[in-house]
């Protein structure tokens, strides 16, 4: 079974880009493997099966990703790139008229 994520980073005011990621989607495997890798690395692999600290396995071809107003959970976990890290976020703490700085 996969752990499903997304990993939402902000392009433009009210536009985040949604990267899938189809395995090891849990937190305890994603925030290390996240941690060396920039949100233009993600965004460039477009969709991704797995995070690993030494390669991010990407689809090919990959689906282009989803462009929403606000980081939105779709599968198990949501992650986004805040105050220079990465941190899981809990979508149900942000407000539909708030986005992150």
């Amino acid at each position: 079974m996969s752990t499903r994520a997304q990993i939402a980073i902000q392009i433009g005011p009210d536009e985040w880009a949604h990267i899938y990621c189809h395995y090891d989607g849990y937190p305890s495997h994603m925030l290390p493997a996240l941690a060396h890798w920039t949100p233009d690395d993600i965004l460039a692999a477009k969709e991704i099966r797995q995070v690993r600290v030494d390669e991010l396995d990407c689809f090919d071809p990959p689906h282009d990703p989803p462009i929403f107003p606000r980081p939105t959970c779709e599968f198990c976990h949501l992650y986004v790139w805040q105050d220079g890290v990465w941190i899981e976020l809990d979508p149900d703490a942000i407000q539909p008229e708030r986005t992150l700085p």
